[in-house]
Formats: C-alpha cells, structure tokens, sequence
C-alpha cells in the first residue's frame, strides 16, 4: 500500500519574518564589513602616500619600517664573543666567561653590561635625535634592538631602572630618553618599569667632552635611593637602562647606590656603547 505524503504545514509568519530578517543582517554585516576593510585600506594607501615611512635615521623615504638599507648598513651590531662582564667584543672567541682587560683591571661595580649597538655612525645620529630632537619615536625600535642584546639578563632581572635625569634637566628636556626605551624594553619582556626607586640627588653638568676621571667624579655622589623606598631595593635585581655608555661612570654610580641600598645585583643595558679599538683578551 502506497504511503500518503505527509502535508508539510506552512511556517507561521512571525517566524518568516524571523528568518528574512537574519537572512537580511547576515547579508547587510558581511557587505558592511567588506566595505570597512575596503576603506581602511584605501585609508592606509592615502596615508602612505600622503606621508610615506621614513629612515629612523637619514629621513629617506623607506617601503616599511625601520632604517634604509644605506643606514642599515652602517649600524654595528655586537654580538658574541665579547667580554662576559663589559660586553665589550673581541677580535677571535677566547672561549666562554672570559675577560677583558679592562673588566680584570678595574671591575664594575655592576655585575654585566650588555649594548646593541657600537657608539658610531648611525648610532650617534640616533641618540642624538632621541635624546636632544624630541624623537620619542625611535625608541621603540631602538629598545626592541635593546631587549635583544640583553636577553640573557632577562630571565633574572625583578625590575628595570631607567637612569634618572636631575628634576631642573626634565623639566627642560620634557622626558627622559632613559625612561622612553625602558618602557619600550618592558613592553617587549613584560619585565615591570621602575622609575621612583632611583632619584638623581644633584644636578651634574654635561659629561660630554669630559676625561674617564672628570666623569667620575661629576656624578659622584649624583644619585640615591630614595628614602622611603629601600624595602622596594632590597634583595632584588634590577637592570639599569640608558642610552649611551661612554666610560660606565653614570652606570657605576647608579649602581653603587643601589647595592648601597642591599639590591641583590645590578646590571646595565644601553642602546650603544662606545668601543676603543680591539685589544686581546686575557
């Protein structure tokens, strides 16, 4: 016996209007949302075109970010070998945890210090733009640089310590160029930004053009823990940050008055640090 079909009953209409009513938004979000990405890239095109990415460094016109290849070219990177305790490079590997001349005969009073960059060239002219330009805008890319050449120092560190500036010095500058690349650093490690543990106690005239002695002795004294803060100190590592270290008398005081505060280890890293000419290890 042949079966009956079974009449299929027609939808009511609230639910009709339900359905063309999903069918209708589906449709209008997804031209919506077609017609967005359209608009933010034309949006990205005109704004390249209206203002094209620049060399960090020269100014020229870059199709992305970061330096053009002539500048790239001209920036010294330092990577191993070098001194374990400086970071200064050698010439050949001596091998692991060996020293530099300049380590064994006056130790730091920091633990290790570890830069980027030599101090030359490209390098100066971005310190320079940065610290005296109001290029706030290199130091993103200058700490990512930064946070890979002192990745080892990372996996121990509590905090890091931009060096501070005299409060008179701030205040003209606007901002500490110390205080713009470890934030930069901090957000690409996650490692928390102190900026209240250190306070630079006297003001200090210019270190530049200065011998390694006058330099020493200009920020002797310079720099303290501030007074309500030594439990903040005590027992933890800190690594200090700057931009330039020239003969490391702005990092030893910093770091003599943190260790005078119990800190359990300094370190130091900067964006570049100034190389004299290469001499063998010991």
């Amino acid at each position: 016996m042949a079966m009956q079909p079974v009449p299929t009953q027609p939808l009511p209409l609230p639910r009709i209007r339900a359905r063309l009513h999903a069918t209708l938004r589906n449709a209008l979000y997804g031209t919506w949302s077609a017609c967005r990405k359209a608009g933010q890239h034309t949006a990205r095109l005109a704004l390249d075109v209206a203002l094209p990415t620049q060399c960090l460094a020269c100014r020229e016109s870059v199709a992305g970010e970061g330096l053009c290849p002539a500048c790239w070219s001209k920036l010294s990177f330092i990577a191993p070998p070098y001194c374990a305790r400086l970071g200064i490079p050698f010439v050949y590997d001596p091998g692991p945890g060996v020293l530099s001349m300049e380590a064994i005969a006056a130790p730091p009073a920091y633990h290790r210090a570890r830069a980027a960059v030599r101090y030359d060239g490209v390098a100066k002219t971005l310190v320079h733009a940065l610290k005296y330009e109001d290029r706030t805008d290199l130091a993103p890319t200058m700490g990512r640089w930064m946070a890979r050449a002192g990745a080892e120092l990372f996996a121990e560190a509590d905090a890091l310590i931009p060096v501070p500036l005299h409060w008179k010095r701030g205040w003209a500058r606007r901002y500490n160029q110390s205080a713009a690349l470890a934030a930069a650093i901090g957000r690409e490690t996650g490692i928390a930004v102190e900026t209240d543990l250190l306070r630079r106690i006297r003001p200090t005239p210019q270190q530049v053009g200065l011998s390694r002695t006058e330099r020493a002795r200009n920020v002797q004294g310079a720099f303290a823990v501030e007074a309500d803060q030594p439990a903040a100190v005590k027992g933890r590592r800190f690594i200090l940050i700057d931009d330039v270290l020239t003969s490391g008398a702005t990092t030893q005081a910093c770091a003599r008055a943190l260790l005078r505060a119990k800190a359990a280890s300094v370190d130091v890293l900067v964006f570049a640090r100034v190389v004299e000419p290469f001499r063998p290890p010991i």
